[in-house]
């Protein structure tokens, strides 16, 4: 297991107290990763002192406020490629098949391209093999680092360690595409209403327009079944 892969997908979760009583032992991890530079260090660094020291309600607060009412900011990887469109549904199930052969059952009801949910599996492989596969997803974590340095969201920290690890950044079409996209105001509630205004999404075989329908998503999958001193602790007296 890459424990490195797991310590980022429990730190890019949403904020509980089980995640909060692991981050020394997250930052344990981290500090260790030769992989990560200094600079990548110091900013996760800051992101555990947060998470240690704010109050939880805040900390849940912030973390909706920032990845559940934005959809340039979501944390399903396919919403970056073609929205909540049907023709994300093959995709999806071609990803469950691959966590499911690699033995990591998706459960919770939580969709298979959610990114932590892939670094969990990315923890099941060898180095290699996870830098290859992160690499995939390199211009929507590349956008996304960029869009939560924007908001100023010591989360961009966590982006910011998945490019190195993928390899480092790069630019490319893809990455051009996203960065053209316009960001949401996560206070202009009308605004965010409009923008989720989808068609009911059906997943599964039982999709007729899923099969061959997103090339990019497609793709992505296909290229992927190819076989310190801790922060300041947290408080709460």
């Amino acid at each position: 297991m890459n424990p490195t892969f797991k310590a980022l997908s429990a730190l890019l979760s949403y904020p509980t107290l089980n995640l909060l009583a692991a981050l020394p032992e997250i930052w344990r991890i981290l500090a260790a990763e030769a992989q990560l530079g200094p600079e990548q260090k110091a900013d996760l660094a800051q992101l555990i002192k947060r998470l240690a020291t704010e109050p939880l309600l805040d900390l849940e607060e912030a973390y909706v406020l920032l990845f559940d009412r934005s959809r340039s900011l979501s944390l399903h990887l396919f919403e970056h490629v073609h929205g909540e469109s049907r023709d994300r549904g093959q995709a999806m199930v071609d990803l469950a098949e691959i966590y499911s052969r690699g033995g990591l059952s998706v459960s919770g009801g939580e969709l298979p391209d959610y990114l932590p949910l892939f670094l969990e599996y990315l923890a099941t492989l060898k180095a290699d093999e996870a830098g290859a596969m992160l690499a995939d997803p390199l211009a929507i974590l590349q956008a996304l680092g960029e869009r939560l340095a924007k908001r100023q969201s010591d989360y961009a920290g966590i982006m910011s360690a998945l490019v190195a690890l993928a390899g480092g950044a790069s630019e490319s079409e893809e990455l051009k595409t996203l960065r053209a996209e316009p960001l949401e105001d996560p206070n202009d509630k009308e605004a965010i209403d409009r923008a989720w205004e989808e068609t009911m999404v059906q997943f599964g075989p039982g999709d007729p327009d899923a099969e061959g329908s997103c090339p990019l998503a497609r793709e992505a999958v296909a290229r992927m079944m190819d076989p310190d001193p801790m922060p300041e602790e947290r408080s709460d007296g």
